[in-house]
């Protein structure tokens, strides 16, 4: 008969929990949910993005964060170390399980030396590992100024781990595909999901941004490496000339200036009066931004990186009940019932978002209705509590092997 009991499950975190977001938008909301079922969760974090935190130990949402002491010394030196530390601290819980976030960097080391003293028969947990992007060649890799030795390490370990591991969780349908090509065993499809709760905005940004209340606002939340600058610049400028007295605000910020670009382009094409560029915001600030926006733009160009990613962004303008026009591209597909949940676009069509986003700010109702049925949509098949009951089903599936 299976075993049902409570487990102790090890989190193993790809870096601290500020200022990234992937520990507190996909970790955090599943360790809460297998708490809330009985289990027991402790995530641990190697606190290199905040090294203010080292050696602290934060309750997160009822979720205990272990940020393991940073090593001093080389970076292969203090790679080791730290790796090493991550795995002391997660063992000495006594987990039933180790799950991997990102199948690479420090957790990946720890969790590398988990699978390898298992193979030779050493009694210790078994380790799930999650794929939210990819990040070998033509992924990640390509985006980040590594060095050529740590991109190659970063593909070994995404290769090795993916397929030596007992099981994987991948956040996209593409990801899932590619893992099944690596992964013999079990796999199971783990998209970024969202809460139900709804969004409430505490203050008005219109009258601070100078927008007048009769313009419509054509809303960007972004870090602009997910498509061409060129096809933004396009789109902008067809809508302004399609739309009477349209803003577009921009919430987000680019790897390599992508916002300068944006201005010069904006001056050249005659709408530099109604830009607003807002870089990053306060998260607690974004449903004021959410809220000021009529219609959201999603483009999102048809490459290996984007067709593995998962967007979260998308998520939150869904859930904040916006109407957006996205591309056709990867799991945006699986997010949005186009046509009811949103509009989706061919993403090599660079009019047609502009006319579709053209005619949705025309129209009031098919506004407010595609904005209800998007976040409908999301909350119904995209929510936290469903995919953590599934995952603690398919822990035990791992453990019982």
């Amino acid at each position: 008969m299976e075993d049902r009991r409570p487990l102790k499950i090890g989190f193993l975190a790809p870096f601290g929990i500020r200022p990234k977001g992937t520990v507190l938008a996909r970790m955090i909301p599943l360790a809460v949910v297998l708490q809330e079922l009985g289990n027991e969760v402790v995530i641990v974090a190697p606190p290199y993005t905040n090294p203010e935190d080292s050696g602290k130990i934060e309750i997160v949402r009822g979720v205990r964060l272990v940020n393991v002491e940073l090593p001093t010394g080389g970076k292969v030196l203090s790679t080791m170390a730290l790796a090493w530390r991550m795995l002391k601290a997660a063992l000495a819980e006594g987990p039933d399980l180790l799950h991997l976030f990102k199948p690479k960097g420090y957790g990946g080391v720890a969790a590398m030396l988990v699978i390898a003293l298992r193979s030779i028969g050493i009694r210790l947990p078994v380790v799930v590992v999650d794929t939210d992007d990819w990040e070998g060649k033509g992924g990640m890799n390509d985006l980040h100024g590594y060095s050529a030795t740590e991109k190659r390490i970063f593909a070994f370990q995404e290769q090795w781990l993916t397929s030596h591991a007992e099981a994987v969780t991948a956040a996209s349908r593409e990801l899932m595909l590619m893992s099944e090509r690596l992964q013999k065993r079990r796999v199971m499809y783990l998209p970024n999901c969202v809460d139900p709760e709804p969004l409430t905005p505490n203050s008005s940004v219109r009258e601070q941004m100078g927008i007048p209340d009769n313009s419509p606002v054509v809303f960007l939340y972004t870090r602009f490496f997910e498509f061409s600058q060129e096809k933004l610049h396009t789109v902008f400028a067809e809508i302004h000339k399609l739309a009477q007295d349209v803003h577009f605000v921009v919430v987000g910020k680019g790897r390599r200036g992508e916002e300068s670009l944006l201005s010069e382009a904006a001056v050249r094409l005659g709408f530099d009066d109604v830009l607003h560029i807002v870089g990053w915001v306060n998260p607690g600030d974004l449903p004021n931004y959410f809220a000021l926006a009529d219609v959201a733009i999603y483009p999102f160009a048809d490459n290996l990186i984007n067709r593995c990613k998962c967007p979260a962004k998308l998520t939150e303008l869904l859930k904040a009940g916006v109407p957006v026009v996205a591309d056709r591209v990867g799991q945006i597909a699986e997010y949005i019932s186009d046509g009811e949940g949103g509009i989706l676009c061919d993403p090599d069509d660079w009019g047609a978002m502009a006319v579709a986003v053209a005619g949705l700010l025309k129209d009031r109702e098919r506004r407010r209705t595609v904005g209800a049925g998007g976040r409908a949509y999301l909350i119904e098949h995209f929510n936290w509590q469903s995919y953590g009951n599934c995952l603690q089903d398919f822990y035990h599936t791992v453990i019982v092997r």
